[in-house]
């Protein structure tokens, strides 16, 4: 099995996306997440750069990493200096990384015009550079900056480049598509003229201007090159970069190649999640094999061949990359859809409370409920129709008031009395408006009753007017989207009152939570049990 070296830049050009900024313990708690899941070597940051990044290459080091390497990024030494001079050199030096990545121009345009140096001098620069850090035992990788556009222009010199930095003792010669314009027919053609005149091994780095970065790395790959650069989510300045959430299950599922370690794999989409989490970004639903879409049927006759066999709408099973299969609800539903959904609660030889269930779908989204966006809410439908439900808490009462002084913001307070188990709770709270003072006062209400809750978050909040013609009467949909430590769900509630729609979409988000938790509960005591019955029989 041919083997392809994963080059996780996510903490250095991730972090040049817009909106993207990673405190130091983000860096480090993505670090260990990278190294779990068995790339081979990951980015840090420049370390002359800011003091963010000084500070990363301090405190990795204390880190237990069981498969990455951590390299330190950086350029090679300015024009008027020796590289034994060079700040930026002994930054990289100071960093203390087993991997240092260097990054020099191989366009003559961008050497004449931005460094204004001569192209010889340019070649003294990259080979002092990788010459002087590889007598300080470095394994050292040259990113020939903007390579596939000075190419296209002046191929000798770009080449040239290349063959500098081999001799001087680069480990991996990477080759970088920085505009990110270049087409993958371009890619393959300059790829394999490459291959075929510099030694050394050869790697890509690709971004996505021309959202063809993903296309353009696999395209490479076919021409030998042996190490992928990329971020995760395709995070990175201006479109982004190559993304490895879909690089790497389509070169070890459709390729054969081997890239993580075992079992890497179907810790995928979580490491994605945990990056939008982490970058505070919304998850991309439609994103290719980690997005919460990637594996969602709506269509009846989708659903039904589904059923029958896997293959007929999906291209891998969602369970290699750690993701899972979803049955949408809504309007469009038939039996079949009812029947994959309901598959779980052993409900399938039961027709008539089957059919009710796709009466009360279409009854309920005809009034403008939307459930394919709103799993969770369904399965609750699903528990109450079949009986199979009990309430967490009773809602007495609840109150909210918003309060408008002179010129300042409105004070917005909310009172919620609840019932748990024949004990009365009733508690108030302060918010940023309504729904956030409410799911306060809900939280607060619960605290005692159900400590975990908070570790129970809400995500994202959206909300649509279903029939805008009347006006201010008209009725609003709301859609929570929660998550706690390991899952994230949505909840739907309807109404013409907008606090009415969202206390039905909270109380479904945190019973969802409840139940989860409850029936996870069970699981771990019915496996103590087996565990110790197992004791007994030995």
């Amino acid at each position: 099995m041919d083997r392809i070296f994963i080059y996780d830049t996510t903490l250095r050009d991730g972090s040049q996306s817009e909106g993207v900024s990673f405190s130091l313990q983000d860096k480090l708690a993505i670090t260990l997440k990278l190294d779990d899941l068995g790339v081979d070597y990951i980015e840090g940051g420049y370390p002359i750069a800011n003091p963010k990044d000084e500070s990363y290459f301090k405190e990795v080091k204390s880190l237990t990493l069981r498969h990455a390497k951590v390299a330190a990024f950086g350029s090679t030494r300015r024009a008027d200096k020796r590289v034994e001079d060079d700040k930026n050199v002994h930054a990289l030096l100071d960093a203390e990384t087993p991997v240092v990545t260097i990054v020099g121009k191989s366009w003559d345009f961008q050497v004449a015009n931005v460094l204004k140096v001569s192209l010889d001098e340019n070649l003294r620069m990259v080979a002092d550079t990788i010459t002087y850090l590889k007598s300080k035992h470095r394994e050292v990788f040259f990113d020939a900056e903007h390579f596939f556009d000075g190419y296209k222009k002046n191929p000798e010199y770009a080449i040239k480049v290349l063959q500098v930095a081999h001799t001087s003792g680069a480990d991996a010669l990477v080759l970088c598509d920085t505009n990110g314009g270049s087409l993958p027919a371009e890619v393959s053609a300059i790829v394999k003229d490459v291959s075929a005149k510099v030694n050394g091994m050869v790697g890509i780095h690709v971004h996505n201007d021309g959202d063809l970065a993903v296309a353009n790395t696999l395209i490479a790959i076919e021409q030998g090159v042996r190490q992928v650069q990329g971020t995760i989510n395709g995070l990175g300045e201006r479109c982004g970069n190559a993304d490895l959430c879909s690089i790497i299950p389509n070169l070890v599922l459709k390729k054969g190649y081997h890239c993580l370690k075992e079992g890497g794999l179907k810790k995928l989409t979580e490491v994605s999640r945990f990056v939008y989490e982490t970058a505070n970004l919304l998850l991309r639903s439609n994103q290719p094999f980690v997005g919460t879409s990637a594996f969602a049927h709506k269509g009846g006759l989708h659903i039904n061949a589904i059923r029958k066999d896997r293959g007929t709408y999906e291209h891998i099973p969602p369970e290699s990359v750690g993701n899972e299969r979803r049955i949408l609800i809504s309007e469009l539903s038939g039996s079949s859809t009812i029947l994959a959904k309901v598959e779980k609660f052993n409900l399938t030889h039961d027709t008539e409370l089957l059919r009710s269930i796709l009466d009360d779908v279409q009854n309920l989204e005809n009034e403008g409920y939307q459930f394919e966006s709103a799993e969770a809410s369904f399965e609750l439908l699903v528990r109450k129709k079949a009986g199979r439900y009990k309430p967490f808490f009773d809602l007495q009462g609840f109150r909210v008031i918003v309060e408008k002084r002179e010129s300042s913001l409105p004070v917005t307070e909310a009172t919620v009395k609840i019932k748990v188990n024949g004990i009365q709770e009733l508690c108030a709270s302060e918010g940023e408006g309504p729904v956030n003072a409410l799911d306060t006062a809900l939280r607060k209400a619960l605290d005692r009753f159900y400590p975990t809750l908070k570790g129970m978050k809400l995500v994202d909040y959206k909300v649509r007017v279903i029939n805008p013609r009347k006006g201010t009467a008209a009725k609003v949909r709301v859609i929570i989207e929660s998550q706690d430590e390991t899952n994230i769900w949505s909840t739907v509630g309807v109404s013409e009152n907008l606090i009415d729609a969202s206390w039905h979409a909270l109380v479904d988000s945190i019973e969802y939570k409840l139940l989860k938790e409850q029936e996870s509960a069970g699981s771990e005591k019915a496996a103590d049990k087996n565990k110790y019955t197992d004791n007994l029989i030995a």
